[in-house]
């Protein structure tokens, strides 16, 4: 009697991949970053893969900081999102003083950035403008935009990398969108100059991949020659909010922790 042939196994269906998590995989080469829905969908983390978790990473250190795990705020009960469909206004919900990024490991925070209770007063923010002319313009935008409030954090890392964010907000996204452009850039560079930094032009080398799909961006490098040191800056629009944030070194600013800093905090408002 003939050999009985082994019956042929059944095709099993494929294994779906998150694709948040193949998105992130895919995002970019300075920070990798994933978003994973906790609870009723109102906390998210944010953490780092590893760099051989990631194809093309498997390499000697690129540059990227050690940021701990970030955590989101949940949003008060019956709360949506800033980019939700029923949220008519873009309104962040969270505490915004929660949506800061949080410094890497190894960093020194800026006490001077704390402002009372975590909110920072508006003369500090415009401290940072070089023109007294600038300070005041910027400043009565603000107070006829209605500026509710800003939160900042900074910090320093042992390179000698001096990091400052600020977020400001608003009432609505209508009332940020008219303010960020051309409010704030202008013909492919900042309306205001920083001190440090008279001359900043567009950031062509900032990778499309590292760019929120809904946070709106501008990254702008300070131009040779520059002084001491030189300044790296990002204006970021995201529903009823603006971040600016800014990073300068002596020497060279370099381009991966900014890529990556920035990256981060758009994540984190999105």
């Amino acid at each position: 009697m003939p050999d009985t042939p082994p019956p042929v196994p059944e095709p099993q269906p494929p294994v779906r991949k998150d694709r948040r998590v193949l998105r992130a995989a895919l995002r970019w080469t300075a920070a990798v970053v994933v978003f994973a829905a906790a609870g009723a969908g109102t906390a998210y983390g944010v953490t780092q893969m590893k760099r051989t978790d990631v194809p093309g990473l498997a390499t000697a250190s690129d540059g990227r900081w050690d940021y701990p795990e970030i955590v989101m705020p949940p949003l008060p009960s019956g709360s949506p999102g800033p980019f939700a469909r029923a949220n008519k206004t873009g309104a962040h919900y969270a505490d915004l003083r929660a949506l800061l990024l949080p410094a890497p490991k190894s960093a020194k925070a800026d006490a001077a950035l704390r402002g009372t209770d975590g909110w920072l007063a508006a003369k500090d923010f415009l401290a940072q403008y070089a023109s007294a002319d600038d300070r005041e313009e910027f400043g009565q935008k603000l107070t006829d935009n209605g500026l509710r409030h800003i939160a900042a954090r900074g910090w320093t890392t042992p390179d000698g990398t001096r990091t400052r964010i600020y977020l400001l907000q608003f009432d609505t996204a209508e009332v940020v969108d008219e303010l960020f452009s051309p409010g704030l850039i202008s013909y492919g560079s900042p309306a205001y100059a920083l001190s440090g930094a008279p001359n900043a032009t567009f950031d062509d080398g900032y990778p499309e991949a590292a760019r929120s799909e809904k946070v709106t961006m501008s990254a702008f490098n300070e131009s040779k020659p520059y002084g001491a040191e030189q300044v790296r800056q990002a204006y970021l629009s995201a529903g009823d909010t603006i971040a600016l944030v800014v990073q300068s070194r002596k020497g060279t600013a370099k381009a991966v922790p900014f890529q990556q800093t920035v990256a981060l905090q758009s994540q984190l408002l999105d």
